[in-house]
């Protein structure tokens, strides 16, 4: 059963990556290494300008995903951070903690995202 909800997930991130329109995939990789743990690499390059890397390494206790890390990181074409959201465990003083999202000059608490979020967060940015 485990198998089968990460591959459900897989297939939802795909199905949100095939609707992105004006985008380019420069790199997908879903790595499945046990029946219960799965780890997610994707770089999106939007209008061939904006990067959004994606990180994330999760396990499945009881049926549900559960994160063990992640990363999602926005930049512009000169490398300049728009923004990240992570899980790095730096910011122990946000009652968020270790749930964090970067700014270009502040780092703010916040719960982690869902990636059709992100997504959508990256679209609204380039309209």
């Amino acid at each position: 059963m485990s198998r089968k909800v990460i591959q459900a997930y897989l297939d939802e991130i795909e199905q949100l990556l095939v609707n992105c329109s004006n985008t380019y995939i420069e790199e997908y990789s879903a790595v499945i290494l046990t029946t219960e743990r799965a780890n997610l690499r994707i770089r999106i390059r939007f209008a061939l300008r904006y990067l959004l890397a994606v990180s994330e390494a999760f396990v499945i206790v009881d049926n549900q995903i559960t994160y063990i890390d992640y990363r999602y990181h926005f930049q512009d074409e000169q490398n300049n951070l728009i923004f990240r959201y992570d899980s790095t465990p730096h910011f122990p003083n946000l009652p968020s903690f270790p749930h964090h999202k970067h700014l270009f000059d502040n780092v703010i608490a916040c719960e982690k995202p869902y990636i059709a979020d992100v997504l959508q967060e990256v679209m609204e940015f380039l309209e």
